[in-house]
Formats: structure tokens, sequence, C-alpha cells
């Protein structure tokens, strides 16, 4: 009998899976996407969705048609219940047994961390697309009434680089709205140092950071909690106080609820522990990739901080799970490991009309080689990659790089 995988989740890592194993098993297999979302979202360009430089329209594509053109059945409605022991997922649009199940289900915004992040207090996010727009309506009023601008991490974050994306974009647009003389900038994080990503940080990385800073008239508040916000005022751990009249603050992420109801599944954030196979620990016919997946902080930090969980190890991981359970349907050994330290680091830092691409060989020390390269090369090939990879996505060519 043809075996039966599903997917739930239809982004980086949920889209990536579905298609490496109907494609690593010529087609012979049944593959089912669920998810919430009918809509793939390149949430690398919520950055500049707030100062109108992107629309919905430019970032998204249906999910629907790319999988029906590879033979994936997709189903547009939210998990309830996930039932390891019966191999089953209940949705609205009814229930579906699996031999194997793929959680990509990615996150949930943590806004409990910090009591007052809301828009009514002048306190934006851009975790996800209403957040970002919601947050271009706040920088509107910002240009028409200026005012200090602060723009920070939460403890327990690990998005660190849409933080600095979004810190360093904001200043050139300030530039640019001859705004950068009449408007204070102040960067605030959990990092224990400019430039530490939530990966231990790379060589050179906190002195151009602060040179970045400096060179833009940023001040900078590093190794903070953040305690409450109120309208016009953030409150520190620490007793300080920084004032706003517009705010951007990055919080950290959980498991999506179904995963987190789920008994023994998830930890503790809602995340699935997994082996370095993306198997789960608890449950062998289940894997987890992506922010879904649990990912151990290989450091004790003042401040707790997280780790990254971006587009890249993202599709690393679905290859893995997706090679190691066509292998399994096969009946062979699964062939693939690799531990989330282990993935490169690839990332390009967006700062207007510059930037930073950063590379390592490994997300976490000891590292062989990691290089932080500034200029505006960085800008240019961050606008290259949204294009290339919308166009690889919505094709489904998740086997090109």
């Amino acid at each position: 009998m043809r075996k039966k995988v599903l997917v739930l989740g239809g982004n980086f890592g949920g889209l990536t899976a579905a298609l490496s194993v109907k494609h690593a098993l010529d087609g012979d297999v049944d593959v089912t996407v669920i998810s919430a979302s009918d809509r793939f979202l390149f949430n690398p360009s919520l950055i500049w969705v707030p100062f109108g430089k992107r629309a919905e329209t430019d970032i998204t594509f249906p999910l629907a048609p790319t999988f029906e053109a590879h033979g994936v059945e997709f189903v547009h409605a939210e998990a309830q219940a996930i039932t390891p022991l019966a191999k089953r997922v209940s949705t609205a649009a009814g229930t579906y047994g699996y031999d194997y199940l793929i959680v990509a289900t990615g996150y949930r915004t943590d806004m409990t961390v910090l009591p007052g992040l809301e828009p009514a207090n002048g306190v934006h996010t851009i975790t996800t697309l209403p957040d970002a727009v919601e947050a271009g309506q706040g920088w509107r009023r910002l240009l028409d009434d200026p005012g200090p601008v602060v723009i920070g991490a939460t403890q327990g974050t690990g998005c660190f680089g849409a933080a600095y994306e979004f810190l360093f974009n904001t200043a050139y647009q300030l530039k640019k709205a001859g705004l950068k003389k009449r408007v204070p900038l102040t960067y605030v994080t959990a990092e224990p140092f400019l430039g530490h990503f939530g990966i231990g940080g790379l060589p050179g990385g906190e002195r151009l950071l602060k040179l970045f800073c400096k060179k833009e008239g940023i001040q900078t508040v590093t190794g903070t909690a953040m305690a409450e916000a109120s309208p016009g005022k953030l409150l520190l751990d620490d007793g300080g106080a920084l004032g706003f009249s517009y705010a951007m603050i990055i919080p950290p992420f959980l498991g999506q609820q179904v995963v987190a109801a789920t008994p023994g599944l998830a930890d503790g954030k809602g995340f699935v522990p997994v082996h370095d196979t993306y198997q789960s620990v608890a449950h062998p016919d289940i894997y987890a990739v992506g922010i879904a997946a649990a990912v151990a902080v290989p450091w004790t930090t003042a401040v707790p901080i997280g780790v990254p969980k971006t587009g890249f190890p993202t599709e690393v991981q679905a290859r893995v799970a997706a090679a190691n359970i066509a292998a399994r349907i096969r009946g062979e050994e699964q062939p693939r490991r690799k531990a989330f330290g282990d993935i490169p680091a690839v990332c390009v830092m967006d700062a207007g009309n510059n930037g930073v691409m950063i590379i390592a060989d490994r997300m976490f020390p000891p590292r062989k080689a990691g290089v932080l390269l500034p200029g505006p090369q960085a800008h240019a090939a961050k606008l290259a990659f949204e294009k290339y990879f919308l166009w690889k996505a919505r094709k489904g060519h998740v086997r090109l790089p």
C-alpha cells in the first residue's frame, strides 16, 4: 500500500519537505499538506512592509497551484489536534491519517514577554504580515509628527537579524525623509554584545556594528531585559527608561498551540524535541523542522536569549527529514543527519541601501570560518534573493539551492 505523509504547514519548511518527499520517491507516495494559511509568505521581506517598500502581493503567492502541479494534496485548514498513537490529525475540514507526519507549523509570537507590547501604546512588531502592516500605519504617523524611535529585541528572542535590519532600514528612511537630526534612534537588545545575533557572534562583528551605529547616530543598550511598555515609555529591568514616539520590538516565538497541546510531543515552549535526523524524540513517526523543532541554546547569558531559526536552516532540516522519511518508506536506514549547530550560517542583513553578508561554516561555535562582508552589494543580494526564492518556491523547485 502507498504510504501517507502528512505535512502541517506550507511555508519554508512545509513546502520544502512535502515536495522533497514526493520527488525522492518519484511520486510513489501520497503527500498531503494542511496549512492554516493558503498563501506562502516570504518572511524576510516583512522588514520592508512598514516603509511601504513591499505589499502583501509582492511577498506572497497561493499555495494550492504549486502543490497541485506536483501531485501534492493541499488542505486549507487549521490543525486542531494531533493524535500520535492513532496517527491522525483533526481539522475543521476533516480528520487525516498518516504513516509519517512532518510538523512545520512555524510560530506564535509571545507578546506576553513584554506587557504593553501593542500598537495602542505606539509599540509595534513585524513578526507577522498583519503586524507589519499595522507597524506601517504607526510609521506614517511618526513621519507626520516626528519623535524618538526605539527598536529592540526582548529577552528570549532569537530573531535578532530582523531587529537589526529594521533598525538600519529605519535609519535609512529617516535620512531620506530629512529627519535624521530630529529623530533620536535607540537600539535596545538582550544580546550580551552587538552582533551576537543569537549565534555567539562572528569575528569583527561587534566592532562592525558599533561602527554602523556610530555612523548613523544610533544609541545602543545591550544585555538588558525589558520590563513593560506604556504609551511613550519603555521600562527596562535595570530601572532605566526610554521615551519614544514610535517603537518596534521583536519578541520571542512559541510553538503553535496544536503542537504544544499534544501530550508528550512538545517542550514547555511548544517546540518538538528532535534527533539530528529531525525525528521526534518521543514519537518516531513524527518529524519536526524549522521553528517548530526545538533547539537547545548552547550557552548561558546574563539575560536569556534564543537562537535564530531562519529560512536557510529550515530548508536544510526539511530536506534531511524528507530524505529520512523516503528512506524509511523504501525500507532503508535513515541516511541523513545534520544537527542544527552544524548547519552553515548564511544570512544577508539589509540596511536600506547597504548591508552585511554573514557567512560561517557552522551555526554555532567552534567554527573554522566566519566572515561579515559589509557593503551595498549586500542590499542588492537580498533583493535578488527575494525574487529568486519566490520564483523557486512558487515553481516548486525545492532541489535548487
